[in-house]
């Protein structure tokens, strides 16, 4: 692999997690080497990270740069066993990504969002309803967080509600970063996709109203999922659909619940919670580190530094959120800053599929939470807070409350 002779080897295990601040190793990345050359702990050789938005921006965009070309080699990464599947939408480059895109863009229409936002508004009354029968202090996690997105994603993908904790157990062995836990995550992963090749199949021949069957059904002219990316599509959307939802409503939640002045605002006026939200969402480091890389086709120059042909290529979306060359004030957390393009939910060809389902989620919870308990606040101090650290997630691993 081609590399910069003047060029310094970050070692880059991402393993800091302490509550929500900044990474320091990605903090002086950004500042000192915005195009750096990093070592990760699993995987073979060296890679670029890219941290600048603009940057990012090409990455992502550019068809020089090709996360198909990532499958069959032991791509720099985060965790033991790679999470993605070789055929998933995720590691598909345009315009093969544009047909899969625009099938799943069908079934998530805006009737079909519509059908998910009260489904999620009925969760939510429930949950928190079983929050305040059961009295303070209550912990978020438990009673909102971790339920709600799980609850939501199956019942719009229809899946039983006696296999909903199996297939959790499968999304999180598949996201932890312990070597002694590869095994596991390879069981996992197959076992997660045997599950899904029945069920699709089962959907396929005789359809629901479920967004599986919505996926099966789709049609963008003869065009429409084949066997194999039905069952990958629907995996995707039960790992992306849950744990990353549940982080981030205990994510917001502690955020909110730290800073007094802007949690009084948003009480006061409501209406500014989807704006909010969208700031939050490009403030927090929601995870350690990078995702999917990408490959360079060709040589390729970002920031004065040449990228060479079979280089592997990370981009930094946490890095780039936090660009003042894009962001004024881009370490301030400012519910009046107008949203401006941040990269929480990816850029590109890539950009989250699952997007709408999740910020729909985000603001039926946070919206009805505030509204409900009007005296809601955190039952320990915040430095109390125990965060994870064994997953490529930043979370809080419990948040109690009292109102």
């Amino acid at each position: 692999m081609a590399q910069e002779a003047d060029s310094t080897v970050w070692n880059c295990p991402f393993d800091y997690a302490e509550a929500l601040e900044f990474d320091p190793t990605l903090r002086r990345i950004m500042t000192e080497e915005p195009v750096a050359r990093i070592r990760l702990p699993y995987g073979e050789g060296e890679a670029w990270l890219v941290t600048r938005y603009e940057d990012v921006r090409t990455v992502t965009t550019d068809r020089r740069f090709s996360r198909h070309a990532i499958i069959g080699r032991d791509f720099p990464r985060m965790t033991p066993e790679p999470i993605v599947q070789d055929e998933a939408i995720n590691v598909m480059d345009p315009p093969a990504s544009s047909r899969l895109r625009s099938l799943v863009a069908k079934a998530f229409a805006p009737k079909q969002v519509e059908r998910m936002r009260e489904g999620t508004q009925r969760v939510v009354d429930e949950l928190l309803d079983r929050m305040a029968e059961d009295g303070a202090p209550g912990d978020l996690m438990d009673n909102l967080a971790q339920p709600l997105p799980l609850t939501t994603i199956c019942e719009v993908l229809d899946i039983p509600e006696d296999e909903r904790a199996q297939l959790r157990g499968y999304a999180r062995t598949m996201m932890n970063v312990s070597l002694d836990n590869k095994d596991n995550a390879i069981r996992a992963k197959a076992e997660m996709r045997e599950y899904f090749t029945e069920l699709t199949a089962r959907r396929r021949r005789d359809p629901g109203d479920d967004l599986i069957s919505a996926l099966a059904t789709a049609r963008v002219g003869d065009e429409v999922l084949d066997a194999k990316e039905l069952t990958v599509m629907a995996m995707v959307l039960l790992i992306t659909g849950q744990d990353t939802t549940t982080y981030e409503i205990g994510n917001l939640s502690y955020t909110l619940l730290t800073r007094p002045k802007d949690l009084a605002m948003l009480r006061e006026h409501p209406e500014a919670l989807p704006q909010a939200i969208e700031e939050m969402l490009r403030f927090i480091p929601f995870r350690k580190g990078v995702g999917i890389p990408r490959v360079a086709l060709e040589d390729v120059e970002l920031s004065g530094v040449t990228i060479r042909a079979g280089d592997i290529v990370h981009v930094s979306y946490l890095t780039a959120n936090r660009d003042g060359a894009k962001f004024e004030r881009p370490d301030e957390l400012d519910f009046s800053r107008e949203p401006t393009g941040h990269m929480t939910f990816g850029w590109g060809a890539h950009h989250c599929l699952g997007a709408p389902l999740a910020l729909t989620e985000l603001q039926v919870a946070l919206s009805t939470l505030l509204k409900r308990f009007p005296d809601l606040k955190l039952a320990k101090p915040a430095e109390e807070v125990r965060w994870n650290t064994t997953a490529i997630w930043r979370y809080p691993l419990a948040l109690p409350v009292v109102w």
